[in-house]
């Protein structure tokens, strides 16, 4: 469908993607009405700092605005903020607000990001029990990062190790949970774990694997403590949950828009209606490279989608699709991921990581499909473009660092 005579535009969601389809449009020469719809209080803001540098206080909330407000203001934007979108009529084309109000649109963007999983638990709504996705969860969990306390932290994934680094570097005294045999069992190898366990508890975490949380504890409405299946006590002033997290999905579905674990959108971000756009968390997108569809949850995703999104409204060129990346900050550890991992069937390890700066390559069948870089920025720039290019690499080659990774990357993009 030719959207390029849109002269009403809609975004839903205040997170990186809505941010990004915003300025694209407007850079890409939309002059029509354009409108901005978020359910939190604040402008669009960056969530990655939440469980780094601005819960440790070295970053201020006007720093995580991708822009201030006069920008929204001299770009002619329509800001509506602390007010859910509780519908869409695709009939009528129009957005029904919370509030009572609705916008008509031509093109629709759903950038309704995702939200954490509940845990299943008695004892989950005790005060001191929080989540860590959005402003105000810091601004709740920040006054009591006191030195002395003592946190449990439920799920060992990164936003989980990420908040376990920040709390130690505070003066907490930590403990995580973590279900499966390993830290971060479902998002990368067996070494990568073994690597961040030990440097956790080297730091002073205390890494109980394999622990199944039966309840939480509390004194009248405040949490006291964590409680396993096999009866061990763990104290708690403070339980951080972070057991994974779930598409915004229900505005699209109950509009009858195509979802499945996401709502479901082309390379161009358009989901089954030819009018409506999704890009972020909250969408599934086909990941050409490797032949199959899912969502992504990172900054470099939100991006690009809303990138796409723009183009597709405004008729310009499909912008390339770059590989997908991702990052971890960890006490003085920067872990840079390019690729996607799964399905690997060899790893190479370059470099020791004893010295805390090695890199984690993923094969299948002799072609690069990821990386795991700690502390190893070559090696993650090499990686992404030798991805996207489907080079074959000799294992022992990709192992020497006595060979320059540049020059590894120059000899198989010319191979």
């Amino acid at each position: 469908m030719d959207l390029t005579g849109a002269s009403r535009i809609v975004v839903i969601g205040g997170g990186q993607a809505g941010a990004q389809a915003l300025q694209s449009l407007r850079q890409g020469g939309y002059a029509g009405a354009l409108t901005l719809v978020g359910d939190e209080p604040a402008l669009p803001y960056q969530r990655p700092p939440l469980s780094k540098a601005y819960m440790k206080g070295e970053m201020t909330e006007e720093r995580l605005y991708f822009r201030p407000a006069p920008w929204y203001q001299d770009q002619n934007i329509e800001v509506i903020l602390s007010t859910p979108a509780k519908s869409i009529d695709r009939t009528s084309r129009t957005v029904e607000l919370a509030h009572g109000g609705h916008l008509d649109y031509d093109a629709l963007i759903i950038a309704t990001g995702s939200r954490p999983r509940v845990l299943p638990t008695k004892g989950a709504t005790l005060h001191g029990v929080h989540d860590l996705r959005d402003l105000s969860d810091v601004e709740r969990i920040r006054p009591n990062m006191i030195a002395g306390r003592k946190m449990v932290i439920v799920g060992a994934g990164y936003i989980g190790l990420e908040a376990a680094a920040v709390a130690r570097q505070m003066g907490l005294d930590v403990t995580v949970l973590e279900m499966a045999p390993r830290v971060l069992a479902r998002v990368t190898s067996p070494v990568m774990s073994e690597f961040f366990e030990t440097e956790h508890r080297a730091q002073g975490v205390q890494i109980l694997t394999g622990a199944r949380l039966d309840h939480l504890d509390g004194d009248g409405d405040k949490v006291t403590a964590a409680i396993l299946a096999d009866g061990t006590r763990i104290d708690a002033d403070i339980v951080l949950v972070g057991i994974g997290i779930l598409p915004n999905e229900e505005l699209a579905k109950d509009a009858g828009i195509a979802c499945n674990n996401g709502i479901l959108v082309d390379r161009d971000a358009r989901t089954s209606d030819p009018r409506v756009f999704a890009a972020g968390d909250c969408a599934s997108r086909p990941l050409v490279h490797y032949g199959r569809s899912g969502r992504l949850e990172s900054v470099h995703n939100a991006i690009e989608q809303g990138k796409l999104a723009a183009a597709a409204i405004l008729g310009k060129p499909r912008p390339a699709e770059d590989c997908p990346w991702f990052w971890s900050d960890q006490y003085d550890l920067k872990l840079q991921i390019a690729g996607l991992s799964q399905d690997y069937d060899e790893i190479v390890v370059r470099g020791d990581p004893k010295d805390r700066k090695f890199a984690a390559f993923y094969l299948r069948n002799g072609t690069l499909i990821a990386v795991d870089a700690i502390n190893s920025p070559p090696e993650f720039l090499a990686s992404k473009k030798l991805i996207m290019s489907g080079a074959k690499l000799a294992p022992d080659v990709l192992g020497d660092t006595s060979i320059s990774m540049k020059d590894i990357a120059a000899a198989a993009l010319a191979a």
